[in-house]
């Protein structure tokens, strides 16, 4: 979900990180042998973005190591099979995307679920021209509203947004401009009234002075204001079976995300930043100045302990049923599980804080 197209720069130091991840099919995937290291290979949705930051950062930290996994990282680009689809077809093991497609596979008859949440906010910002007139959701009739992608998960809680305050789907049109630059450009050349996107293209698009905040989705209560509560956006996905069959490789994936959510929690925008590939927070978009005004922004949006909040699901399922995507019960308690994240913070002593949703969401 959520494409975008990436830089030279960011496709280089995946490139030669991660190639090797890709090259092969992921069934051996998350098993070490005889007393070896397990190695699982994670898809992201836009690695260089800041609401998907704890998945590298991870890395970077030393923390997959540490809790004696290999995670190999990967990332989806503009065009090409999403993050999540790649996870559910075996083409990797996991995927850091958004809670809400175990809900749409649930629909579909695939067995998905979420094993770490890492954020109870899209982490998505309206943006919207000046000229438009765009105050909220309620103005958007008559408007070209872009989106990542036809049927992203912006696609999806735009049309959710409308249909909350009234205005029906064939009152606006959507149009597909991506992230980065393409999303800034649509802005810039008047083709898009608005466009929902993230950090750093949301600074971007402050800093150039062609675009404003109408809504925002970004933090834990941005969410609960626009979309009657928290909503779980950045997670790990994985399909029921493998998470069945690789319960030690999940838990160690889960064990240094974990870490990773309370070492952010603990630490500035700028200590996180400095941790970061420089390709992320500084490019042709954003110097890193924009990039830590922008995280020291939005850091609300990360949930400190990896639990999925009370609520999260019924919100996302309403965001569903609003737009129509999905139409039949669902069982939310095969949709996620706190489990893993609960022997995490068991495991180091680490104080839990997120109230955590039950079987029924």
């Amino acid at each position: 979900m959520l494409r975008r197209t990436l830089t030279a720069a960011i496709i280089t130091v995946l490139a030669l990180g991660t190639a090797t991840a890709c090259s092969s099919n992921s069934g051996s995937s998350g098993s070490s042998g005889s007393g070896g290291t397990p190695t699982v290979k994670l898809m992201v949705g836009g690695i260089d973005k800041q609401i998907y930051l704890p998945y590298q950062l991870a890395q970077n930290l030393g923390l997959y190591k540490k809790y004696g996994v290999k995670v190999q990282l990967s990332t989806e680009e503009n065009g090409g099979v999403g993050a999540e689809e790649a996870m559910a077809s075996g083409q990797v093991d996991m995927a850091g995307a958004w809670y809400n497609h175990t809900i749409e596979f649930q629909a579909k008859g695939k067995a998905v679920e979420d094993v770490v949440q890492l954020s109870g906010a899209p982490g998505e910002r309206e943006m919207c021209t000046k000229k438009s007139g765009v105050k909220s959701a309620a103005d958007f009739k008559g408007k070209t509203l872009g989106v990542t992608d036809l049927g992203s998960g912006t696609d999806t809680l735009t049309q959710s947004m409308a249909a909350a305050k009234g205005v029906k789907t064939n009152q606006f049109h959507r149009l597909a401009v991506g992230a980065g630059s393409t999303a800034v450009s649509a802005l810039q050349n008047g083709k898009a009234d608005c466009v929902m996107t993230t950090q750093p293209t949301v600074a971007a698009i402050e800093k150039k002075g062609v675009g404003a905040s109408a809504v925002d989705l970004a933090t834990t209560d941005g969410a609960k204001s626009a979309l009657g509560g928290a909503y779980p956006g950045a997670s790990v996905l994985a399909r029921s079976d493998w998470v069945n069959s690789h319960k030690d490789s999940v838990q160690r994936v889960v064990d240094a995300l974990v870490a990773t959510m309370h070492w952010i929690d603990k630490h500035s925008a700028a200590q996180i930043t400095d941790k970061l590939p420089a390709s992320f927070v500084q490019n042709q978009l954003v110097t890193k100045a924009d990039y830590i005004k922008a995280l020291d922004q939005d850091k609300g949006q990360f949930l400190p302990d990896g639990i999925m909040p009370a609520g999260g699901p019924k919100t996302a399922m309403a965001t569903e049923k609003l737009v129509g995507t999905v139409t039949t019960p669902v069982d939310f308690s095969k949709t996620f599980t706190n489990d893993f994240a609960v022997k995490a913070n068991k495991k180091e002593g680490f104080t839990t804080t997120t109230s955590p949703a039950g079987a029924d969401g």
